[in-house]
C-alpha cells in the first residue's frame, strides 16, 4: 500500500504543497490581521524564513546537481527553524504515539521527516518565482492560522499555515491546501495501516520506503541530508 501518497490531491495540488512547505515567494501582502496581545505576529515571523529559503534557492553558487547536498542541507536546516517535525510526527501517529517508547518516538520522527524531505524537497527546487498573497491571520491563544493564496501561473490555490506558539516562536505543524490537511492525510493513512498491522511492521514498511527513496536520490544527492 502506497500510504505515503495522497490519492485525493491531484498532481498540481501536490506540487503546490511542496512549494508551500519550503519555498519562498515574491510577496503581495494584503494584511487583515488579528494580533494577539503580548504575542509575536505569526505572519511577520514567516518573512525571514521565506527570505532565507529564497536566498538558498537562488544562490548562484549552489545551483546544479553538484551542489545538491549543501543546497538541500541548507533548506532542511532552515525548515527546522519554522516547522516542528516532532509535533507533526506526533499528530500523524495519533494514539499510537502514547504507546511507544521515547526511542521509538525519535526514530519515527526521523523517518517521517525523511519521508517529507524526499516527498517534497526535491520539487521545490523548481522554484520559478511563484507568488503568494498573504490574506488574513487568526490568532486564538497559542494557536494561529495564517491564510494565503498561492499564484502559480494560471492556478490560484488557497493555502493555510497552522501554527502554535512555543515560547516566543510560532511553529508550523500543518499545512492546508484547498481544504486538504497534510497532517490529516498522513494520519488517516497511517491509522488504516495500524489497524491491519503491528507497529513494528508499520515502521519496517516506512523504513523500506525511505531506504528506496534514499537509493533513488543517492545518484545525485548524498543520502544523509540532516547531518
Amino acid at each position: 500500500m502506497a500510504f505515503w501518497v495522497d490519492k485525493r490531491i491531484n498532481m498540481n495540488i501536490n506540487r503546490s504543497i511542496c512549494m508551500v512547505l519550503f519555498v519562498g515567494f515574491t510577496f503581495v501582502l494584503s494584511m487583515d490581521t488579528a494580533r494577539a496581545d503580548r504575542a509575536p505576529d505569526p505572519t511577520d515571523q514567516m518573512r525571514p524564513f521565506v527570505h532565507k529559503i529564497v536566498a538558498i534557492l537562488t544562490d548562484e553558487s549552489l545551483q546544479g546537481n553538484a551542489h545538491c547536498y549543501i543546497r538541500r542541507h541548507k533548506v532542511m536546516a532552515a525548515a527546522h527553524e519554522r516547522f516542528d517535525f516532532n509535533e507533526m510526527s506526533k499528530r500523524v501517529l495519533g494514539k499510537q504515539w502514547r504507546k511507544i517508547s521515547v526511542a521509538e518516538k525519535q526514530h519515527f520522527v526521523d523517518l517521517f521527516t525523511k519521508l517529507l524531505e524526499h516527498a517534497y524537497i526535491g520539487k521545490i527546487e523548481d522554484y520559478s518565482k511563484q507568488t503568494v498573497e498573504f490574506k488574513t491571520q487568526r490568532v486564538r491563544g497559542k494557536r494561529a492560522e495564517v491564510r494565503t493564496v498561492l499564484h502559480d501561473r494560471n492556478v490560484t490555490i488557497p493555502v493555510s499555515y497552522i501554527m502554535f506558539l512555543e515560547h516566543d516562536k510560532w511553529m508550523v505543524y500543518d499545512i492546508i491546501v484547498e481544504g486538504v490537511s497534510l497532517i490529516r492525510n498522513y494520519m488517516e493513512q497511517f491509522r488504516d495501516i495500524l489497524h491491519k498491522q503491528s507497529y513494528p511492521d508499520f515502521v519496517q514498511k516506512l523504513e523500506d520506503k525511505v531506504k528506496k527513496l534514499d537509493q533513488a536520490s543517492g545518484k545525485t544527492c548524498p543520502v544523509d541530508l540532516a547531518g
